[in-house]
């Protein structure tokens, strides 16, 4: 291996540890907000990036029939709790947001989506698809389920995997997606050349970790979620609702999804089961920052992409297998440093 050849690989190994780490941040978010362990995170990646390549190829995304199936469960769920309490007041925001915006966004697409759109108004209409099903999911699987253990939440959340997993077999079919790069052309940065279409990637990457961290440092439902994150009680205690946070959350995890779906899919061919893979890596990346520290999260994920895009030159038949024994030394370093505590009741 040559200077050159290393400094491809490292251009390689940033761009993609810049979309582990956003999902890296996601999944530390929702633990500590939600005690949830979010296996389906990459699921969201899937939707993203099919969602996109569908609209770019003129077709209507499966995502634009699942939405409003999603959103009637969630509508039969909030009557029948209507009708134990008696209370009916949050019926109309029920109705807008998850009967009547998904019914508007499937004619929306049905009528103007095509391949005479632009891929920016495809981004939009992707985004609009895919992030309600965050808060939906959260409403349907997690919300009633909320002072359950950190044990049985893991467990639906792989149950949750499995089901989102097929719907995108369903929706989308087996076949690959890809489409092309949205900025064309190479950028000379003195040291090394970056193409376009990477340095876009990349700089996507950076801003949405500036703007999360200026939504937790400087807004108020930014400081409810750190609160909640703290503690749990004492944010019921001052006025904080639970699944208020849990919903945002899961908004936030899926809007992280869904765009780091849509900056990868002009760089590789996504299948309907590909998210699980690029979520696990990013749950790595987690793992190394303790499931509490985006900083560490963060730095954990970019030296998860950097390990396996210099694995695949060297070793690329085991570059799964040496980035996910990465993971083994953190555990046992965690497990040996930290004492044990148990869940909050």
């Amino acid at each position: 291996m040559d200077f050159s050849i290393a400094l491809i690989l490292l251009q390689d190994g940033v761009v993609n540890g810049a979309i582990y780490a956003l999902l890296g941040m996601a999944l530390v978010l929702v633990f500590a907000v939600t005690r949830v362990i979010f296996i389906p995170q990459g699921e969201f990646v899937t939707f993203g990036a099919l969602t996109l390549a569908m609209l770019a190829g003129g077709q209507v995304p499966g995502t634009a029939y699942l939405l409003p199936l999603m959103g009637l469960v969630v509508l039969v769920l909030e009557l029948a709790r209507a009708l134990r309490s008696g209370s009916w007041s949050a019926l109309p925001g029920v109705l807008a947001s998850c009967v009547a915006l998904p019914l508007l966004l499937l004619w929306l697409v049905r009528a103007y989506a095509g391949p005479h759109t632009s891929v920016w108004v495809d981004m939009l209409l992707t985004l609009l698809l895919v992030v309600p099903m965050g808060p939906m999911i959260y409403r349907i699987v997690y919300s009633p389920l909320a002072e359950a253990s950190v044990l049985v939440l893991l467990i639906v959340s792989v149950a949750v995997h499995f089901a989102l997993v097929g719907m995108g077999l369903i929706v989308f079919g087996a076949e690959g997606w890809r489409t092309s790069s949205f900025i064309d052309g190479q950028i000379n940065l003195g040291f090394m050349t970056w193409s376009a279409q990477s340095l876009f990637v990349v700089l996507v990457c950076a801003l949405l970790i500036v703007a999360l961290w200026l939504f937790f440092g400087k807004t108020l439902y930014g400081r409810a979620l750190r609160a909640t994150a703290v503690n749990r009680r004492g944010a019921r205690l001052v006025g904080i609702s639970t699944a208020m946070s849990g919903g945002l959350t899961f908004t936030l995890a899926a809007a992280i999804g869904a765009v780091s779906g849509i900056l990868i899919v002009p760089i590789t061919t996504i299948y309907y089961d590909t998210g699980f893979l690029i979520g696990l890596k990013g749950f790595v990346g987690a793992i190394i920052g303790g499931l509490i520290s985006y900083p560490l999260a963060a730095a954990g994920s970019l030296l998860v992409g950097i390990l396996e895009s210099f694995s695949s030159f060297w070793a690329s038949s085991y570059k799964e297998v040496i980035v996910f024994t990465l993971i083994i030394p953190v555990l046992v370093w965690r497990s040996l440093s930290h004492r044990h505590t148990d869940d909050e009741e």
